[in-house]
C-alpha cells in the first residue's frame, strides 16, 4: 500500500472544490488549479466558474469532474 507516502497535492479525491477554468489541455478538457495544482477538469470552458469534485489524485497533477 502507499498509505505511508506523504501526498503533495493540496487536493484530495472525493472532495469538492470552486474553481476558475484557466486554459484548455491539448486533448481538450479544461485546466484549473487549486494553490497551482493542476486539475484537469472534462467538458469545461476556459473562464467558466464551476464546482468539481476530484476524482483521482496523482503526483503531479489530478483529474476531475463537473458536479
Amino acid at each position: 500500500m502507499f498509505n505511508n507516502m506523504e501526498s503533495t497535492a493540496p487536493v484530495e479525491a472525493g472532495e469538492t472544490y470552486d474553481v476558475t477554468i484557466e486554459d484548455i489541455a491539448r486533448e481538450g478538457d479544461g485546466i484549473a488549479r487549486v494553490s497551482g495544482f493542476v486539475i484537469f477538469v472534462p467538458e469545461a470552458s476556459v473562464g467558466d466558474e464551476v464546482t468539481i469534485k476530484v476524482t483521482k489524485v496523482m503526483s503531479k497533477f489530478a483529474f476531475g469532474e463537473l458536479v
